[in-house]
């Protein structure tokens, strides 16, 4: 993407459903599930490179054995460093297990319960965590899976999320008015701290239900078998506005994956004989056990999958649910475009862009030249070569319909191929860490490579295909610059995605107004038109909507863009992207909604393109987030 917005969280959950001794016995290795998981997560890399974290529960060990496992690292290849150090333990515990064979005549090497009883990491029940910071620092205190530590095993709690939360400032008063003393008012903190106020709770009515019928180590038993994490759930979570999908295991070997009421965040499961697994995409599960993809199910949004000490799995409701308004940014960006589904949706995407390409060009395939950056984008670069083909098929059609072609020009007719060219590369040995700003803008100038010689200089028109512009900045720093010292007559830059007017409070960081070059266009267009009185009455709107209680009811920032076409908007990025001394034409191209909408039928969450909320804490971020910009005050607005 031009403009590198964050990426989302990833998750994944793997429950052995079997005693740890099957899968020693059958694989021959006591690191099935830790192979399984370390495969899940670097599936998912794409989703979070800020750090990563992987966390253990066993399920019956005997008292005097640590039964919780975790690591957490930040450093660049973290799901590298993190299960090298887990490698190493198994590596000293094989030496352990001979040596006791050698010693005692015991076969530890085979034994589950020596496993278990000696060496971390050896639980049933599995988590990982790829980190993606849209909040705080890169430290590793920042990193899931957090911990809830007790000394009664159903009361820890190990957390980890893909998530964003609108109303952290709600819900940290919450837990005040509990009695809590939260450490910090952040989501990660906030959402772990009240899932676990309700699970000490579910604890205490447990106890109170059962503490006459049986003695105390026998009652941490029935407590662990009784606790309804389904009314712990219903109870936390009714107050949480954003999207989420949230794992939680609990100490006593229990675990839950909370999907968000308007099912904003992807999560996806996947249960057989040995194992229940739950992941952000279906291609880390389908790659890591080899299962069909109509076997691989997505957890209904509102609700959670929870799998109980037994092993036993099952999707049931805990919140109210919205109407459903799935990321699409999933499907143009975020996601693998391995996955079946969105590979088809991607390249629909840039099918749907030819009739607005094909005006830019003016028809002339002839003269026009076709590629792509960044790799993401190819997917979309590759639908948009098939619409070409389509449309040139018609083109053949209607000519030899109308009548006797001239033998040369239907030679020309049929042979003719859209023009394809690697136009720009990336060269991922040069780093742009240099601290000077005007060296830094040299060097990001030369990150990319160009090829020269293909385009007929002041003939050609190049068209080149993005997943999505977000701030222009990539774009007027070094890829326009570049394609110029081509000398093309005319440069077409296309987004596969629309245009971005407004911010993401689920999971984006893309939170500040100012950032957007389209929201820039639109404070262009108002100062030239004359127009500038909209900004002050919608500031005045928005105060007074944040001052009354009122601002989660409508986004008044629509009004900023309501007196301009797409098309307008478009032509004055243009504008506003263009470098100093480009020699040639320069047009954008956005992906309108509708189409956007026709490619991702089954995820119509498109807020950040139309300012459509769908939950209440959006419209009260986007309008703090218009407030904060009228002040110049640049923090994050929830």
């Amino acid at each position: 993407m031009s403009d590198s917005i964050k990426h989302e969280c990833g998750i994944a959950l793997i429950r052995l459903r079997k005693p740890f001794q099957h899968y020693l016995d059958k694989y021959k290795t006591p690191t099935y599930g830790l192979s399984k998981l370390y495969l899940m997560m670097e599936k998912q890399v794409n989703r979070g490179q800020d750090g990563a974290g992987v966390a253990n529960i066993k399920i019956n060990v005997k008292p005097g054995h640590r039964y919780i496992s975790r690591y957490r690292s930040v450093e660049p290849q973290a799901v590298a460093d993190i299960f090298g150090k887990i490698n190493k333990k198994f590596a000293k515990a094989q030496k352990l297990a001979k040596s006791v064979k050698r010693e005692t005549g015991i076969d530890a090497i085979h034994d589950a319960d020596w496993w278990q009883e000696n060496v971390a990491f050896t639980g049933e029940v599995l988590l990982g965590h790829l980190r993606y910071g849209t909040h705080g620092q890169n430290e590793i205190e920042n990193c899931h899976p957090m911990l809830r530590q007790n000394n009664w095993r159903s009361r820890n709690l190990v957390m980890a999320g893909n998530f964003n939360m609108t109303n952290v400032d709600d819900l940290f008063d919450k837990l005040v008015s509990l009695g809590q003393h939260p450490k910090e008012k952040v989501d990660t903190v906030t959402v772990m701290e009240k899932i676990g106020h309700f699970l000490d709770e579910e604890n205490q009515r447990q106890f109170g239900k059962y503490k006459d019928q049986y003695e105390n180590p026998e009652l941490s038993d029935i407590i662990a078998q009784e606790i309804d994490l389904k009314r712990v759930l219903e109870r936390s979570c009714k107050d949480f506005d954003g999207g989420y999908a949230m794992v939680g295991m609990t100490g006593y070997g229990a675990s839950f994956v909370a999907r968000d009421p308007a099912g904003i965040r992807p999560a996806f499961y996947y249960v057989d004989e040995e194992v229940a697994v739950v992941a952000s995409e279906k291609q880390a599960i389908k790659t890591s056990f080899n299962c069909a993809y109509d076997q691989i199910k997505e957890i209904t949004p509102g609700h959670a999958l929870i799998i109980d000490i037994e092993g036993n799995v099952n999707e049931v409701p805990f919140i109210d649910r919205l109407e459903q308004k799935s990321c699409s940014f999933e499907r143009i960006y975020f996601s693998r475009g391995s996955d079946p589904d969105i590979y088809h949706e991607r390249k629909k995407l840039g099918q749907l862009l030819i009739p607005q390409i094909l005006e830019e060009v003016h028809h002339d395939l002839k003269n026009t030249v076709f590629s792509y950056i960044p790799n993401t984008a190819e997917t979309a670069f590759l639908g948009m070569i098939d619409g070409l083909e389509d449309h040139l098929a018609k083109e053949r059609k209607n000519a030899i319909m109308e009548g006797i072609l001239f033998e040369q020009e239907l030679e020309e007719l049929l042979t003719f191929r859209p023009r394809v060219e690697k136009l720009i590369s990336k060269d991922v040995k040069v780093r742009t860490f240099i601290t000077s700003d005007a060296q830094r803008d040299d060097m990001v100038a030369h990150v990319y490579d160009t090829t020269y010689e293909v385009i007929n200089k002041e003939v050609d028109s190049v068209v080149i295909i993005d997943d999505s512009i977000v701030r222009g900045t990539t774009l007027e720093k070094s890829i326009l610059k570049l394609l110029d010292k081509l000398s093309p007559k005319k440069i077409v830059i296309v987004s596969s995605a629309p245009q971005i007017r407004y911010p993401d409070c689920y999971g984006i960081d893309m939170s500040k107004m100012k950032e957007f070059v389209a929201f820039r266009a639109a404070l262009a267009l108002l100062k030239e038109r004359g127009l500038e009185n909209i900004l002050d009455e919608v500031n005045l709107r928005c105060l007074n909507a944040l001052e009354n209680g009122t601002a989660s009811e409508e986004n008044f920032v629509k009004a900023i863009y309501a007196p301009f076409t797409d098309e307008e908007i478009s032509n004055k990025i243009a504008e506003i992207v263009r470098p100093k001394g480009l020699k040639a034409e320069l047009s954008i191209v956005y992906q309108t909604v509708a189409n956007l909408n026709v490619a991702c039928p089954d995820h119509l969450g498109d807020w950040y393109f139309t300012g459509n909320f769908p939950t209440p804490g959006g419209n009260q971020v986007v309008n703090k987030s218009f407030v904060n910009f009228m002040k110049g005050i640049e923090v994050r607005a929830y």
